[in-house]
Formats: structure tokens, C-alpha cells, sequence
């Protein structure tokens, strides 16, 4: 058998390779382990892979026999637990650490059969927007190396684009799987705040995060998302799906009613990107969706309300590691001095940032003025959410208001940096579904396109996305893929 290309390869045409015994389990494994060889020294999508464990279970699966979308491949980013394994979140501060329990997810994906390849790289304790912030270097974006690939998730979604992994797992708190599936021309779903459970996750914001599938496609996303939504008495917060994951099979839009928040485009849009956004809008109206123009009139205050909220529980929850218990530990004179050069030590700069914001936010005396303010201000989002699902079926705004930006532009700015998820922070505030497709190039650069909707109308979206991917027909693999040099 020639050797089997990874490029372009969707979960469900890999899963239909093995139906039709093209390949065993065994061999799809061994293409992406040689494919992971071939380009990841330069991506670096992965921080670790364990190819004895990835073909153990492969082999067992090839013995045992297997159906469905079972010996698939999967990438995990390094945010969630995995038994035995190193789990480090991107920190120094965890560096070592494996943990003793898989995070539900990962036991999910397990249940169903999927192989997991290895842990991939992130912005530490996902607190970033371009993977700039790993402890273990930046990774690169598939489509030009010189660029970020978003983030926190940088690495789940170079990975799937580069052809390194058929799909992988992300998490997302302010906009990191969708912005960096933007970034990379790769489909990314947020699901409803909830639906899928946070058990074993290492938390950056507990009220804001949430685990979500990256694809090649539409319907890899729902076939992935139909794996990991499932009730977990583990986690308080989840409740699960109310309804099963739909395969979307829709071709229009017809009967839908769709809107622009117009009022959010203020915050400013790239030329090149608000020339594709404006011409899905066009599109979704030739495949018979009603497209209007509303308002959120309080989520231009979201970014300033998301950067106290998050922090203020980054801080609560990254208290935990202090060098007594798990990870990194610097020896001292007193207890004292241990939590302080360990934290020092460990912690990389934008996660002191984001601790000290969210001590002070938290502090007597200004509680009520910044963290109280915040989570006042993102009552009033989340009604402007719900009075426009009233209605209209879904809203529609662009992903990022840029494409990918070069490795430093905005590193050393940290407003800059947060401005760039000024449309996809709103919905983690509202606890909302948002899923974002590639909707053509600007300046050979993917863009993304994000279609929002009310709590738990998955379906609905990617019924949406499905329809349009059909019509865009962008094509998910990077030129420089096809020459050979990603």
C-alpha cells in the first residue's frame, strides 16, 4: 500500500478508510506519528507525543475489531488531565506533573475508540491569544510560518490544519477555539457554557471556560462534539445537550432569520476582513435566510468587564500551586519563601499579569467597584443576548477583526493582544454556542466567520455553518502544506 497521506484527511473520510479496510488502525497511527515527524520540529503543534501507548491501543483495537469512528486519532490540548501522562497547561509550574485521573473528556473520546497522538501546546494556563505564552515556545501557524496561530489554543488548531491531527480538543474561555480555527482556516465550535463537562480540566476561569472539537469541517465538529457532551455528575456545572448531535445535512438557509450587530463592527474590522464578512452576510441571504441588523448595546463593554471577571478568578484558582503539593517546587529557607520563588519561578509573565489584576479586582475595598461592576455588566450582555434571540435564529460577526499577525506585533502590548477577541468574549460571557468557519482569504490569510445562537442551539449552528461551508467551498489546507514546507 502506498504511504497514506494525513493532508486534508477529515475524521469520517478516516473513519470510512478503516470501514472499508483501506488501512487498519495500526497504519492511519503510524501516517500521523510519520507525519508529526516530518513537520512538527517546525510547527510545534505538540509539546509530547507517546507512540508506544498510540499504537498499543491501536493494535488493540485492530484485534478486537471496531466499528464506527473507532481508531480515529485525536490531539489533546495539554489543559486536560491525562492519567499517567504529563500535563503541564503550557506552565514551568507544572512541568512533571501527571496526573492520576483522565479529565472526562479525555475519557470520553477513550469510550468511543478515538487514539490519542499527544498533548498540544497552548498559552500557559490558556492565558493568551497567539500561543506566544507557552513555557515550551511559540507555535507556528501552518499557513505562513512567520505568524501566531491564535490562541490559548494555538496548538489544537495548528495541528488539525497541518494535517498532524484529523481533529483535536481545545478549550475556550474568551474566544481561544474559535479565533485560532479562524486563524488556522479550520472549523472551531465554543459549545453552550455547560454542555460538555470541565471535570479534569486545569481551570483558568471557572465560570467562562468550556472544552470544544476542532475540524477540517462542519460535520467532523458535530460528530466530535456528539463524543464529549454527555452528562457528568462530576461536574456541578454540567448539564449536558438536551437534544442528541445532529450530523448536519442542510443545503440552505431558508426560514432562518439572521443578524448583524452592526453596532459591534465599531470596534474596527480589517479592510480585508470586513469585505469577506460582509459577503458571507450576502451569501447567507442567496441561500434564503432573512438577514437584519440589530444592537447589543452593552457588549462593547465586555472586553473591559472580561478582563476583571477572568482574572479575579484566575487568581482564586492558580492559588493552588504554591510548590506544597504537585509540579514545581523551589526550595527555601522558610514555607513562605517556597510559595514565593516557586510562583516566581514558575509562572511565566502574562499569568503574574493576570494574578495581580485579579488580586487587586478582588481586594477589599474594590470588590464591588471592578469585579462587582464586571459581573453587573455582563448581566446586561446576557440580556441583550436573549432580546435578540427573541428574535432572530442566530447573529452573525466576523471571528477575529484581523487575520493572523506576525510572531511579536502584539506581545509586548497586552491591550492590543486583548482587543483581538473583542467578538468572541461577549459569548463566554452570555454562556453562549458560537461556532466559527473559514469564510475565504485576505491577503492569503483565512478568515473566520462566526455564527452565534442562543443556549443550547448547537444543531442549529451547525446546520448554519454546514450550509455555508457547502457554498464557500474554501479549501482548509495551506498552500505551503502542499508545496512540502509546512
Amino acid at each position: 500500500m502506498a504511504a497514506l497521506s494525513t493532508i486534508g484527511l477529515t475524521a469520517e473520510g478516516a473513519a470510512m478508510l478503516l470501514d472499508a479496510r483501506a488501512v487498519s488502525c495500526v497504519e492511519l497511527a503510524e501516517a500521523y506519528l510519520r507525519r508529526i515527524d516530518a513537520v512538527d520540529g517546525d510547527l510545534h503543534a505538540f509539546l509530547r507525543t507517546h507512540p508506544e501507548e498510540t499504537l498499543a491501543r491501536a493494535r488493540a483495537l485492530d484485534e478486537g475489531g471496531r466499528s464506527g469512528i473507532e481508531g480515529v486519532p485525536i490531539g489533546l490540548k495539554d489543559l486536560f488531565s491525562t492519567r499517567g501522562i504529563e500535563t503541564t497547561a503550557g506552565s514551568r509550574i507544572l512541568e512533571g506533573f501527571r496526573p492520576i485521573i483522565d479529565a472526562d473528556v479525555v475519557e470520553a473520546c477513550a469510550d468511543a475508540g478515538l487514539i490519542s497522538l499527544g498533548k498540544l501546546n497552548m498559552d500557559e494556563f490558556a492565558m493568551g491569544s497567539s500561543t506566544e505564552h507557552s513555557a515550551y515556545g511559540p507555535t507556528r501557524n501552518p499557513w505562513n510560518q512567520a505568524l501566531v496561530p491564535g490562541g490559548s489554543s494555538g496548538g489544537s488548531a495548528a495541528a488539525v490544519a497541518a494535517g498532524l491531527a484529523p481533529w483535536s480538543l481545545g478549550t475556550d474561555t474568551g474566544g481561544s477555539i474559535r479565533q485560532p480555527a479562524a486563524f488556522c482556516g479550520i472549523v472551531g465550535l465554543k459549545p453552550t457554557y455547560g454542555a460538555v463537562s470541565r471535570y479534569g480540566v486545569v481551570a483558568f476561569a471557572s465560570s467562562l471556560d468550556q472544552v470544544g472539537p476542532f475540524a477540517l469541517n462542519v460535520r467532523d465538529v458535530a460528530l466530535l462534539l456528539s463524543i464529549i457532551a454527555r452528562n457528568d455528575p462530576r461536574d456541578s456545572t454540567n448539564v449536558g445537550l438536551p437534544a442528541p448531535v445532529e450530523l448536519p445535512e442542510a443545503e440552505d438557509l431558508k426560514g432562518l432569520r439572521l443578524a448583524v450587530p452592526r453596532d459591534q463592527l465599531d470596534a474596527g474590522v480589517d479592510a480585508g476582513v470586513a469585505a469577506l464578512f460582509e459577503a458571507t452576510v450576502e451569501r447567507c441571504r442567496a441561500l434564503g435566510a432573512e438577514v437584519s441588523e440589530t444592537t447589543l448595546p452593552h457588549a462593547g463593554h465586555g472586553l473591559a468587564a472580561y478582563y476583571l471577571i477572568a482574572p479575579s478568578e484566575a487568581s482564586a484558582n492558580l492559588a493552588r500551586y504554591d510548590g506544597a503539593r504537585y509540579g514545581l517546587r523551589v526550595d527555601a529557607p522558610d514555607v513562605h519563601a517556597m510559595y514565593s520563588e516557586t510562583r516566581r519561578a514558575g509562572f511565566g509573565a502574562e499569568v503574574k499579569r493576570r494574578i495581580m489584576i485579579g488580586t487587586y479586582a478582588l481586594s477589599a475595598g474594590y470588590f464591588d467597584a471592578y469585579y462587582g461592576q464586571a459581573q453587573r455588566v455582563r448581566t446586561l450582555i446576557r440580556r441583550d443576548f436573549a432580546k435578540a434571540f427573541e428574535q432572530y435564529d442566530a447573529l452573525l460577526l466576523p471571528t477575529a477583526p484581523s487575520v493572523a499577525f506576525p510572531f511579536g506585533a502584539k506581545l509586548y502590548d497586552p491591550l492590543a493582544m486583548y482587543a483581538n477577541d473583542v467578538f468572541t468574549l461577549p459569548v463566554n460571557l452570555a454562556g453562549l454556542p458560537g461556532l466559527s468557519i473559514p469564510c475565504g482569504l485576505a491577503d492569503g490569510l483565512p478568515v473566520g466567520f462566526q455564527i452565534i445562537g442562543p443556549a443550547f442551539s448547537e444543531n442549529r449552528l451547525l446546520a448554519i455553518g454546514h450550509a455555508l461551508e457547502r457554498a464557500i467551498e474554501f479549501d482548509p489546507v495551506p498552500p505551503r502544506i502542499l508545496e512540502g514546507r509546512g
